[in-house]
């Protein structure tokens, strides 16, 4: 596989269309991260990290679904930077994902965090994904 982290989305994305309320991924360390901020700002339930039985680390993602009318939570998740065209911006130029209604993952050499944080902290890094 050439880009784990877009196989990741796609199956969130796979998943939120087909309207199932778990999801399962193979995992490592990035994904953790992203998979954390995901829940941090509100657009999946809950997560687990665990083991299959090879002994591969997976995740399972709690889809968030609004009670009343069945929409999820997640809009749109569009991978940005790709192994074939990195996406890099400084902390001046973070982008702002739907006028700061979504949210940009950004990865910096202080971590895996929003496009927020990032602009707070002052640091720049590869712009992973936009959610909203």
């Amino acid at each position: 596989m050439t880009d784990p982290i877009a196989d990741l989305l796609t199956r969130i994305r796979n998943a939120v269309k087909a309207n199932h309320k778990v999801v399962e991924a193979p995992g490592s360390k990035i994904k953790q991260e992203i998979v954390r901020i995901l829940h941090e700002q509100g657009y999946i339930l809950a997560y687990k990290f665990g083991k299959n039985e090879k002994g591969f680390s997976t995740i399972k993602i709690a889809l968030k679904y609004h009670p009343e009318t069945k929409t999820p939570a997640i809009k749109a998740l569009t991978r940005v930077s790709r192994p074939g065209l990195r996406q890099y911006s400084n902390a001046a130029e973070m982008p702002r994902v739907m006028n700061g209604l979504g949210i940009a993952i950004v990865s910096t050499s202080k971590g895996v965090m929003t496009d927020k944080q990032a602009r707070r902290d002052n640091v720049g890094g590869e712009v992973l994904c936009y959610v909203y």
